[in-house]
């Protein structure tokens, strides 16, 4: 058996500890606070495109936590103030060359940013990484969604009838998709059609469509259109982040977990207890923030050049 031996190089796990090392650096100058949330918790996302791992003890049930949002905007809401969390999450049924059920993520808070603001200090942080690593500047541009949709698939997704994408969900896919749902049908023509498109460098996508807002606040665009005030970064092409002008109304995040958890019945995927923790949280008072999410094991695979997530984790799933 030759997997008993790290996936990573020992070269590659000095670098993934140097990258570990910068991360908290970067944010440690700028009087951001580190914290330590659960890997371990009752309840877990109610996304239908997410799948939490549950855990079972002696007495109670669990899930293994997707990522660390929910507590950290707990305590966003009791007024600790610009927080990051760099440790492990879990997600379940995710294996490829890109994904790890376990994985390292990077998530950080900015009282009194937008989404913008934080696009602009994320972009100041993979330059600086970058900078380390090679002579080149690294090309940083923005993009509305409906840009990006509009020049590769050729209708806007902010206003195409649900029948439209529908058909258009079959021709990429499979008959399955002739009842699908609009964000899903998006969700499927961007990872098809638009996603092998994007340019190298470092892409902010924004303004996404206001039926993938999660936990998003709505705004409008400049011709008016609902949109989700949320934005993903691709490295590369490689999407490496996911990021919100978070909302803070309580009624309409209870509101948006019990349609996803209708979606997960109709679709007859588990039903996730929702965070009532949560609620409670924004209901008491969530300031005004931007928030993202960035992985950091894709993160380092651009870094070095790796094609693989296994070659940048000391074991990954096949070796555990």
């Amino acid at each position: 058996m030759k997997n008993w031996q790290p996936g990573a190089t020992p070269v590659l796990l000095q670098r993934r500890a140097e990258l570990l090392s910068a991360l908290r650096h970067f944010f440690l100058q700028r009087a951001v606070l580190e914290v330590d949330v659960p890997l371990l918790g009752r309840s877990s996302v109610t996304d239908i495109n997410i799948e939490s791992l549950p855990v079972m003890t002696h007495k109670n049930s669990g899930y293994l936590q997707t990522s660390p949002e929910y507590y950290m905007k707990r305590l966003l809401a009791a007024g600790i103030g610009d927080i990051y969390c760099l440790g492990k999450a879990f997600r379940q049924g995710e294996l490829g060359s890109r994904h790890n059920p376990e994985f390292t993520l990077l998530e950080w808070y900015r009282c009194g940013w937008d989404e913008y603001q934080l696009m602009d200090e994320m972009a100041e942080l993979i330059s600086q990484l970058y900078a380390t690593r090679s002579s080149q500047s690294l090309v940083i541009t923005k993009r509305s969604y409906a840009d990006c949709f509009m020049a590769t698939v050729g209708v806007d997704p902010h206003s195409a009838e649900l029948e439209q994408l529908q058909q258009m969900a079959v021709a990429a896919a499979s008959e399955s998709w002739a009842g699908e749902t609009r964000a899903n049908c998006l969700d499927l023509l961007f990872s098809q059609l638009v996603e092998p498109q994007l340019p190298q460098g470092l892409l902010f996508i924004h303004q996404y469509p206001a039926c993938q807002s999660a936990l998003a606040q709505l705004g409008k665009n400049t011709q008016g259109q609902s949109i989700s005030r949320r934005f993903e970064a691709f490295l590369n092409g490689m999407e490496l982040a996911n990021g919100y002008f978070e909302l803070t109304d309580g009624d309409e995040q209870r509101q948006r977990f019990n349609n996803d958890l209708e979606q997960r019945e109709s679709a007859g995927k588990t039903q996730t207890p929702i965070d009532h923790h949560l609620l409670a949280a924004l209901d008491h008072g969530l300031p005004n923030c931007a928030g993202v999410a960035m992985g950091v094991d894709r993160l380092l695979m651009q870094l070095e050049g790796a094609e693989s997530i296994t070659e940048v984790m000391p074991f990954s799933w096949d070796r555990c």
